[in-house]
């Protein structure tokens, strides 16, 4: 006999609406973003595979051509 998928009964209407955003663990986050610093330290190239070639042609090749123009 097939099982059947356990049934939660009626839900309430606000069980996906937040009343108060949910606290935080931690000191807070800073969002003065003037004393922030970004460091770039990759290298000018960054080796990938062919698998993760594939992987953003397959996902972003139709952006990259029109940014880029269509590939060779």
């Amino acid at each position: 006999m097939p099982r059947r998928p356990a049934s939660l009964g009626v839900l309430p209407d606000d069980l996906y609406i937040p009343v108060e955003p949910w606290p935080r663990i931690g000191r807070p986050a800073k969002h003065d973003l003037s004393a922030w610093t970004v460091t770039d330290d990759w290298p000018n190239r960054v080796p990938i595979t062919d698998a993760e070639l594939d992987v953003f042609e397959a996902w972003f090749g139709d952006l990259f051509d029109e940014l880029f123009g269509p590939h060779r």
